[in-house]
């Protein structure tokens, strides 16, 4: 049987976490993932956004242009052009601005996945790049 959103007081708790904890997230993130909830039919996992990050779909995933590890730089695999790091850790500047974070989400699942990511998946991931 699926989780229901009954777990809202984990992400509540999840969201309100003091800068520095290691679930620190931007206010922006914060919003983007109660509104996303409102949405998607599970709670948000690290778990699952760690294994959509790595999902290969026809030799394509996160990965292929954002490395393997979000603590590091990548490299657009068509252009060339320098990704900076995706970790929150490492770049404090990452998952602070809602209109990049909602283009970079259109723009990288269509191109890995061919579709649009669900509200389910975004969630998933957000969480799992906030860990990071």
């Amino acid at each position: 049987m699926p989780v229901k959103r009954s777990c809202r007081a984990v992400l509540v708790l999840f969201l309100t976490l003091a800068p520095g904890s290691a679930f620190a997230v931007s206010e922006v993130t914060r919003v983007m993932l109660e509104e996303l909830q409102t949405m998607a039919p599970l709670s948000f996992s690290a778990a699952a956004g760690k294994a959509t990050w790595f999902k290969d779909i026809d030799g394509r995933s996160c990965t292929t242009c954002h490395t393997e590890s979000v603590l590091v730089s990548g490299r657009h695999q068509r252009t060339g052009k320098v990704i900076e790091a995706m970790a929150p850790s490492i770049n404090p500047q990452r998952l602070t601005v809602r209109k990049k974070i909602n283009k970079w989400l259109l723009r990288n699942c269509k191109w890995t996945f061919g579709r649009e990511c669900s509200a389910q998946e975004k969630g998933d991931i957000l969480v799992w790049l906030s860990e990071q």
